[in-house]
């Protein structure tokens, strides 16, 4: 069967790894040069040159010259596992078995764009890593392979990528053989409970310390390495929070949100619309905290 893999963040460069491991027959990589669009980039060209895989660097997967070059290798199918735009027509009928794609979530729920980071800031206790069959909607094709995970309240992103990356490696030991011997199963998304999650912007990242300690918690969680981090405003400076923990006990209704409780070495606790946080790992180093309020 022959694979051309399509990809450029971290989880692209785990799966490939892991099909040069399997012995599968990669003929051929897309990936990219650079990226300021996926914090968790990663370009691929270096395992291609170990193992003599040819590569294509482009910006445009649908591009005439993009198309051209995957089509001369002949694939049977194309992977495309971590590739942050829509996959054309054209190439979605180019290789028989089709186009697999990648989503972190449990499909036919939570389409769309920045699923770890919309579960771990939503508070969700389970998401899934689930293969499909593309077609030309966003996440809406058929379902190859689905294995559900839960979320601790202590995961951050670091963690629930790490779980993600090792749930959809043990896929793809079960699934490639099926596909090789054309055994799979395709089951088709229900989309009477279907939903899709929007673009994350700058404005979703801002810590407003009306909100309640949980949900402060869950952003700064959801958005910390290998993203971009959340982060407040201070003395017209953004400065990055990076982990932070609930302090219970600190219901104070005569205190006002945003007002500093205590500060112990570099750690700093705030109070919020229900109680207090205590920030753990921040940039504020290079802005020492004089004022009351954050």
């Amino acid at each position: 069967m022959r694979i051309v893999f399509i990809g450029t963040v971290d989880f692209s460069l785990s799966a490939l790894r892991k099909l040069v491991e399997m012995n599968c027959d990669v003929v051929g990589v897309c990936t990219k040069e650079k990226s300021k669009f996926n914090a968790d980039y990663a370009d691929l060209s270096f395992v291609c040159e170990e193992n003599n895989i040819p590569f294509h660097y482009t910006s445009d997967i649908n591009s005439v010259e993009s198309y051209e070059w995957i089509h001369a290798l002949k694939p049977d199918i194309v992977f495309c596992f971590g590739w942050s735009s829509l996959i054309g027509n054209a190439l979605l009928s180019l290789p028989p078995l089709g186009v697999l794609g990648y989503h972190p979530a449990k499909l036919p729920k939570n389409r769309g764009r920045y699923p770890i980071i919309w579960a771990l800031a939503l508070g969700l206790a389970k998401s899934a890593s689930t293969y499909f069959f593309m077609d030309d909607g966003a996440d809406t094709g058929d379902i190859l392979s689905q294995v559900e995970f839960e979320i601790s309240v202590d995961d951050d992103a670091s963690i629930v990528y790490e779980k993600i990356v090792k749930c959809a490696l043990g896929q793809l030991e079960e699934f490639i053989p099926l596909l090789e011997t054309n055994t799979f199963v395709k089951i088709k998304q229900n989309e009477s409970v279907a939903n899709s999650w929007r673009k994350r912007t700058k404005k979703d990242g801002v810590i407003d310390f009306r909100m309640n300690s949980m949900a402060i918690y869950n952003l700064i969680r959801a958005l910390t390495k290998p993203y971009v981090g959340a982060h407040l405003v201070y003395k017209g400076k953004e400065v990055i929070i990076w982990k932070a923990e609930v302090i219970l006990g600190e219901e104070k209704q005569n205190v006002e949100p945003g007002k500093i409780i205590e500060q112990s070495g570099d750690t700093v606790m705030v109070k919020t619309a229900d109680g207090a946080i205590r920030l753990l790992e921040h940039e504020f180093y290079s802005l020492p905290i004089e004022a009351e309020y954050l």
